[in-house]
């Protein structure tokens, strides 16, 4: 029984008719020749997760406090900076990481809540 198991023909048997099962999930052919709904539609890539969406955010932050502070070093050192320009960015820079921490707050927050509701 091994033996004809095991046999070239049956091999190939076996190999063709694995290849067909493939070319049908890949064709999208379902039983009668029915296509399978949405296996031939272009697949649309995944919107980005919370954490890219957190790092992007982090990321935006850290830039608005390198310019606050590249604009605070440009006008102690003497350039031409206008005062109103420093004062203005470095608030916005404190804005932004004040949202960001009420936010990281808020979540954190919302994590404890979950993790002491009763099951």
């Amino acid at each position: 029984m091994i033996e004809n198991a095991t046999s070239a023909a049956s091999i190939q048997s076996m190999l063709r008719t694995m290849a067909a099962y493939r070319n049908e999930a890949a064709g999208g052919v379902q039983g009668l020749g029915t296509p399978v709904p949405g296996l031939q539609e272009t697949v649309k890539p995944a919107a980005p997760g919370f954490g890219a969406a957190v790092e992007r955010a982090i990321g935006q932050v850290n830039a608005a406090q390198q310019k606050a502070k590249g604009l605070r070093e440009a006008y102690e050192m003497g350039e031409p900076v206008a005062l109103t320009d420093v004062v203005i960015q470095m608030q916005k820079a404190s804005l932004a990481f004040e949202t960001t921490l009420q936010v990281r707050n808020k979540v954190m927050k919302a994590y404890e809540d979950i993790l002491n509701m009763p099951v």
